[in-house]
Protein backbone atom coordinates (compact mmCIF):
# COMPACT_ATOMS: atom_id res chain seq x y z
CA UNK A 1 0.00 0.00 0.00
CA UNK A 2 1.07 3.41 -0.60
CA UNK A 3 1.92 5.31 2.49
CA UNK A 4 0.36 8.42 3.48
CA UNK A 5 1.83 11.81 4.04
CA UNK A 6 0.85 12.91 7.52
CA UNK A 7 3.31 15.29 8.38
CA UNK A 8 6.16 17.59 6.73
CA UNK A 9 8.42 20.06 8.35
CA UNK A 10 9.84 21.81 5.51
CA UNK A 11 12.40 24.91 6.48
CA UNK A 12 11.14 27.32 3.73
CA UNK A 13 12.75 30.66 2.57
CA UNK A 14 11.07 33.55 4.60
CA UNK A 15 9.46 30.94 6.91
CA UNK A 16 7.58 33.11 10.10
CA UNK A 17 5.54 30.15 11.51
CA UNK A 18 4.31 26.32 10.61
CA UNK A 19 0.71 25.99 11.93
CA UNK A 20 -0.62 22.39 12.34
CA UNK A 21 -4.14 21.93 11.50
CA UNK A 22 -6.27 18.79 11.68
CA UNK A 23 -5.67 18.33 7.84
CA UNK A 24 -3.51 20.87 6.67
CA UNK A 25 0.52 22.25 7.63
CA UNK A 26 0.44 25.96 6.90
CA UNK A 27 3.12 27.78 6.47
CA UNK A 28 3.45 31.45 7.06
CA UNK A 29 5.94 33.39 4.34
CA UNK A 30 7.00 37.13 5.09
CA UNK A 31 3.97 37.39 6.78
CA UNK A 32 2.56 37.64 3.37
CA UNK A 33 1.83 34.85 1.37
CA UNK A 34 0.21 31.11 2.85
CA UNK A 35 1.61 27.76 1.52
CA UNK A 36 -1.08 25.07 2.66
CA UNK A 37 -0.31 21.61 2.31
CA UNK A 38 -2.69 19.33 2.59
CA UNK A 39 -1.76 16.41 3.95
CA UNK A 40 -2.98 12.94 4.06
CA UNK A 41 -4.48 13.23 7.81
CA UNK A 42 -7.89 12.35 8.21
CA UNK A 43 -10.04 13.96 11.11
CA UNK A 44 -14.33 13.18 11.86
CA UNK A 45 -16.10 14.59 15.02
CA UNK A 46 -12.86 16.97 15.21
CA UNK A 47 -10.43 13.96 16.22
CA UNK A 48 -7.30 13.28 14.03
CA UNK A 49 -7.31 9.73 13.28
CA UNK A 50 -4.95 7.54 13.80
CA UNK A 51 -3.71 6.68 10.31
CA UNK A 52 -3.47 8.78 6.71
CA UNK A 53 -5.45 7.80 3.69
CA UNK A 54 -3.13 7.71 0.79
CA UNK A 55 -3.80 10.11 -2.05
CA UNK A 56 -6.49 12.40 0.36
CA UNK A 57 -4.48 15.38 0.73
CA UNK A 58 -3.92 15.42 -3.14
CA UNK A 59 -7.83 14.93 -3.75
CA UNK A 60 -8.85 17.37 -1.54
CA UNK A 61 -5.69 20.12 -2.78
CA UNK A 62 -6.80 19.45 -6.36
CA UNK A 63 -10.97 19.75 -6.06
CA UNK A 64 -10.28 22.77 -3.92
CA UNK A 65 -8.23 24.76 -6.24
CA UNK A 66 -10.07 23.85 -8.95
CA UNK A 67 -13.52 25.64 -7.17
CA UNK A 68 -11.40 28.23 -6.29
CA UNK A 69 -10.89 28.71 -9.94
CA UNK A 70 -14.20 28.95 -11.19
CA UNK A 71 -15.71 31.28 -8.30
CA UNK A 72 -13.20 33.77 -8.59
CA UNK A 73 -15.77 36.02 -10.38
CA UNK A 74 -17.78 35.97 -7.64
CA UNK A 75 -15.50 36.80 -4.42
CA UNK A 76 -12.00 37.36 -4.30
CA UNK A 77 -10.10 34.12 -2.86
CA UNK A 78 -6.54 33.51 -1.52
CA UNK A 79 -4.87 31.48 -4.26
CA UNK A 80 -2.35 32.19 -6.00
CA UNK A 81 -0.99 29.09 -7.99
CA UNK A 82 -1.20 25.52 -6.96
CA UNK A 83 2.34 24.26 -7.31
CA UNK A 84 2.43 20.51 -5.90
CA UNK A 85 0.00 18.11 -6.14
CA UNK A 86 -0.72 18.43 -2.39
CA UNK A 87 0.26 22.30 -2.39
CA UNK A 88 -1.96 25.45 -2.83
CA UNK A 89 0.30 28.95 -2.52
CA UNK A 90 -1.89 32.08 -1.41
CA UNK A 91 -2.09 35.46 0.31
CA UNK A 92 -2.45 35.83 3.95
CA UNK A 93 -5.79 36.94 5.11
CA UNK A 94 -6.84 37.97 8.86
CA UNK A 95 -9.55 35.33 9.80
CA UNK A 96 -12.90 35.70 10.47
CA UNK A 97 -13.40 33.64 13.37
CA UNK A 98 -16.25 32.08 12.20
CA UNK A 99 -17.57 29.33 9.95
CA UNK A 100 -20.25 30.01 7.06
CA UNK A 101 -21.72 26.73 6.56
CA UNK A 102 -24.97 26.34 3.95
CA UNK A 103 -27.47 23.61 4.07
CA UNK A 104 -29.34 22.68 1.14
CA UNK A 105 -31.11 19.57 2.91
CA UNK A 106 -31.97 18.13 6.14
CA UNK A 107 -29.05 15.78 6.69
CA UNK A 108 -26.26 14.76 8.65
CA UNK A 109 -25.70 16.83 11.97
CA UNK A 110 -28.61 19.22 11.37
CA UNK A 111 -31.03 15.97 10.51
CA UNK A 112 -29.47 14.33 14.14
CA UNK A 113 -30.43 17.34 15.96
CA UNK A 114 -33.90 17.69 14.73
CA UNK A 115 -34.99 14.00 15.34
CA UNK A 116 -33.62 14.66 18.78
CA UNK A 117 -36.18 17.63 18.67
CA UNK A 118 -34.51 20.67 17.99
CA UNK A 119 -36.71 23.22 16.05
CA UNK A 120 -34.38 25.81 15.79
CA UNK A 121 -30.37 26.01 14.38
CA UNK A 122 -28.55 28.80 14.51
CA UNK A 123 -31.16 31.23 15.32
CA UNK A 124 -32.97 29.87 12.05
CA UNK A 125 -36.47 28.34 12.62
CA UNK A 126 -37.07 24.80 11.04
CA UNK A 127 -40.68 23.61 10.11
CA UNK A 128 -42.70 20.35 11.91
CA UNK A 129 -42.88 17.10 10.39
CA UNK A 130 -39.74 17.44 7.83
CA UNK A 131 -38.03 14.19 7.25
CA UNK A 132 -33.95 12.80 6.72
CA UNK A 133 -33.16 14.70 3.41
CA UNK A 134 -35.67 16.75 2.89
CA UNK A 135 -34.80 19.56 0.77
CA UNK A 136 -35.31 22.88 2.90
CA UNK A 137 -37.51 25.11 0.14
CA UNK A 138 -34.51 28.29 0.06
CA UNK A 139 -30.84 27.07 1.07
CA UNK A 140 -30.18 27.93 4.89
CA UNK A 141 -27.07 29.85 6.77
CA UNK A 142 -26.35 28.10 9.99
CA UNK A 143 -22.64 28.77 10.89
CA UNK A 144 -20.21 27.75 13.23
CA UNK A 145 -17.21 29.33 15.75
CA UNK A 146 -14.20 28.29 14.87
CA UNK A 147 -12.90 26.10 17.50
CA UNK A 148 -9.27 26.43 19.29
CA UNK A 149 -7.17 23.70 18.69
CA UNK A 150 -8.73 20.81 19.99
CA UNK A 151 -11.81 22.30 20.40
CA UNK A 152 -15.69 21.97 19.07
CA UNK A 153 -16.75 24.22 16.92
CA UNK A 154 -20.03 25.45 18.09
CA UNK A 155 -23.40 26.43 16.10
CA UNK A 156 -24.03 30.34 16.99
CA UNK A 157 -26.90 32.61 15.09
CA UNK A 158 -26.30 35.52 13.34
CA UNK A 159 -27.46 38.34 15.37
CA UNK A 160 -25.32 36.53 18.53
CA UNK A 161 -22.04 36.72 16.18
CA UNK A 162 -23.12 40.59 15.15
CA UNK A 163 -23.78 41.46 18.82
CA UNK A 164 -20.59 39.81 20.73
CA UNK A 165 -18.71 41.75 18.13
CA UNK A 166 -17.31 38.32 16.12
CA UNK A 167 -18.15 40.36 12.99
CA UNK A 168 -19.36 43.96 12.10
CA UNK A 169 -23.05 43.62 10.83
CA UNK A 170 -22.18 45.29 7.49
CA UNK A 171 -19.28 42.10 7.03
CA UNK A 172 -21.53 39.25 8.08
CA UNK A 173 -23.66 40.72 5.10
CA UNK A 174 -21.50 40.63 2.83
CA UNK A 175 -20.35 37.03 4.22
CA UNK A 176 -23.77 35.67 3.83
CA UNK A 177 -24.21 37.02 0.46
CA UNK A 178 -20.99 35.45 -0.81
CA UNK A 179 -22.09 32.47 0.93
CA UNK A 180 -25.23 31.74 -0.60
CA UNK A 181 -23.66 33.07 -4.26
CA UNK A 182 -20.90 30.68 -3.84
CA UNK A 183 -23.11 27.89 -3.16
CA UNK A 184 -25.65 28.68 -5.73
CA UNK A 185 -22.34 28.33 -8.25
CA UNK A 186 -21.08 24.90 -6.84
CA UNK A 187 -24.75 23.78 -6.94
CA UNK A 188 -24.73 24.41 -10.59
CA UNK A 189 -21.59 22.54 -11.45
CA UNK A 190 -22.56 19.64 -9.61
CA UNK A 191 -26.09 19.44 -11.47
CA UNK A 192 -23.89 19.16 -14.60
CA UNK A 193 -22.02 16.64 -12.72
CA UNK A 194 -25.40 14.69 -11.85
CA UNK A 195 -24.61 15.75 -8.00
CA UNK A 196 -26.50 17.71 -5.17
CA UNK A 197 -24.62 19.63 -3.33
CA UNK A 198 -26.50 19.19 -0.16
CA UNK A 199 -24.22 21.60 2.46
CA UNK A 200 -20.95 22.89 2.63
CA UNK A 201 -18.43 25.49 4.61
CA UNK A 202 -17.09 28.71 3.67
CA UNK A 203 -14.42 30.40 5.39
CA UNK A 204 -13.38 33.98 5.36
CA UNK A 205 -10.84 36.63 5.77
CA UNK A 206 -9.63 40.28 5.59
CA UNK A 207 -6.94 41.38 2.67
CA UNK A 208 -6.22 45.22 2.38
CA UNK A 209 -9.45 45.84 3.82
CA UNK A 210 -10.88 43.45 0.95
CA UNK A 211 -13.35 40.05 2.23
CA UNK A 212 -11.34 37.12 0.43
CA UNK A 213 -12.56 33.59 0.52
CA UNK A 214 -9.95 31.05 2.00
CA UNK A 215 -8.90 27.51 2.82
CA UNK A 216 -10.71 24.96 0.79
CA UNK A 217 -13.83 24.76 -0.94
CA UNK A 218 -16.70 22.22 -2.25
CA UNK A 219 -14.27 19.11 -1.33
CA UNK A 220 -15.55 16.24 0.17
CA UNK A 221 -14.32 17.40 3.59
CA UNK A 222 -16.21 20.38 3.67
CA UNK A 223 -19.31 19.56 1.89
CA UNK A 224 -22.26 16.79 1.22
CA UNK A 225 -22.53 15.78 -2.42
CA UNK A 226 -25.83 13.33 -3.19
CA UNK A 227 -26.13 11.68 -6.74
CA UNK A 228 -29.18 13.48 -8.42
CA UNK A 229 -30.20 10.31 -10.27
CA UNK A 230 -32.77 8.75 -7.96
CA UNK A 231 -32.47 11.14 -5.12
CA UNK A 232 -36.72 11.68 -5.65
CA UNK A 233 -37.47 7.69 -4.81
CA UNK A 234 -35.40 7.23 -2.60
CA UNK A 235 -36.74 9.79 -0.07
CA UNK A 236 -40.17 9.08 -1.15
CA UNK A 237 -39.68 5.38 0.11
CA UNK A 238 -37.53 6.69 3.24
CA UNK A 239 -34.19 5.02 1.82
CA UNK A 240 -31.27 6.86 2.72
CA UNK A 241 -29.28 8.25 -0.29
CA UNK A 242 -26.03 7.85 -2.28
CA UNK A 243 -23.69 9.75 -1.03
CA UNK A 244 -20.32 11.61 -1.77
CA UNK A 245 -18.78 12.96 1.33
CA UNK A 246 -16.90 12.19 3.78
CA UNK A 247 -20.17 11.30 6.02
CA UNK A 248 -19.36 7.48 5.06
CA UNK A 249 -15.99 7.69 7.49
CA UNK A 250 -18.41 9.33 9.71
CA UNK A 251 -20.71 6.38 9.70
CA UNK A 252 -18.74 3.72 9.92
CA UNK A 253 -17.03 5.30 13.12
CA UNK A 254 -20.33 5.38 14.48
CA UNK A 255 -21.25 2.05 13.54
CA UNK A 256 -18.04 1.21 15.72
CA UNK A 257 -19.22 3.28 18.76
CA UNK A 258 -17.04 6.38 17.55
CA UNK A 259 -18.58 10.10 17.94
CA UNK A 260 -15.70 11.76 19.50
CA UNK A 261 -16.93 11.75 22.79
CA UNK A 262 -14.77 11.03 26.16
CA UNK A 263 -13.59 7.66 27.22
CA UNK A 264 -14.50 6.43 23.49
CA UNK A 265 -11.77 5.13 21.84
CA UNK A 266 -11.20 5.20 18.18
CA UNK A 267 -11.69 1.51 16.34
CA UNK A 268 -8.90 -0.16 14.63
CA UNK A 269 -8.09 1.53 10.91
CA UNK A 270 -7.13 -2.08 9.31
CA UNK A 271 -4.68 -1.69 5.88
CA UNK A 272 -8.46 -3.07 4.64
CA UNK A 273 -10.35 0.23 5.66
CA UNK A 274 -7.56 2.59 4.64
CA UNK A 275 -7.57 0.97 1.24
CA UNK A 276 -11.17 1.25 1.11
CA UNK A 277 -11.17 5.02 1.97
CA UNK A 278 -8.42 5.71 -0.25
CA UNK A 279 -10.16 4.38 -2.83
CA UNK A 280 -13.52 6.33 -1.60
CA UNK A 281 -12.09 9.61 -2.20
CA UNK A 282 -10.09 8.82 -5.43
CA UNK A 283 -13.84 8.17 -6.55
CA UNK A 284 -15.28 11.15 -4.81
CA UNK A 285 -12.67 13.10 -7.44
CA UNK A 286 -13.40 11.81 -10.48
CA UNK A 287 -17.00 11.87 -9.92
CA UNK A 288 -17.03 15.82 -8.82
CA UNK A 289 -14.74 16.98 -11.31
CA UNK A 290 -15.42 14.82 -14.11
CA UNK A 291 -11.51 14.10 -14.87
CA UNK A 292 -9.51 11.12 -13.97
CA UNK A 293 -7.27 10.76 -11.42
CA UNK A 294 -3.61 10.69 -11.61
CA UNK A 295 -1.90 9.84 -8.80
CA UNK A 296 1.36 11.61 -7.60
CA UNK A 297 3.43 8.82 -6.85
CA UNK A 298 7.20 8.48 -5.50
CA UNK A 299 9.48 5.49 -4.63
CA UNK A 300 8.90 6.46 -1.59
CA UNK A 301 7.67 9.67 0.96
CA UNK A 302 11.28 10.61 1.15
CA UNK A 303 10.49 11.18 -2.31
CA UNK A 304 7.54 12.73 -2.97
CA UNK A 305 8.46 15.28 0.33
CA UNK A 306 11.92 16.24 -1.34
CA UNK A 307 9.52 17.13 -5.17
CA UNK A 308 6.93 19.30 -2.95
CA UNK A 309 9.62 21.12 -1.40
CA UNK A 310 11.14 22.02 -4.11
CA UNK A 311 8.09 22.83 -5.89
CA UNK A 312 7.58 25.32 -2.98
CA UNK A 313 10.65 26.87 -3.18
CA UNK A 314 10.50 27.52 -6.80
CA UNK A 315 7.02 29.57 -5.98
CA UNK A 316 8.12 31.42 -3.52
CA UNK A 317 11.06 32.39 -5.30
CA UNK A 318 8.36 33.21 -7.91
CA UNK A 319 6.21 35.47 -5.20
CA UNK A 320 9.12 37.64 -4.54
CA UNK A 321 10.63 38.48 -8.08
CA UNK A 322 6.95 38.91 -9.13
CA UNK A 323 6.04 41.03 -5.76
CA UNK A 324 2.30 39.30 -5.84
Amino acid sequence: MEKAIVKTDFRLPGQRSLYVGKVRDVYDIDGTWLVMVTTDRISAFDVVLPRGIPFKGQVLNQIASKFLDATADICPNWKIASPDPMVTAGYRCDTFPVEMIVRGYLTGSSWRDYKAGAREICGVRLPEGMREHERFPAPILTPTTKAEIGGHDQNISREEIISRGLVSREDYETLERYSLALFARGSEMAARRGLILVDTKYEFGHRDGEITLIDEIHTPDSSRYFYAEGYEERFAAGLPQRQLSKEFVREWLMDNGFQGRDGERVPEMTDDIVSDISARYIELYENITGEKFHPAHGENNTDRLSRMEANIVNMIARLKDTDL
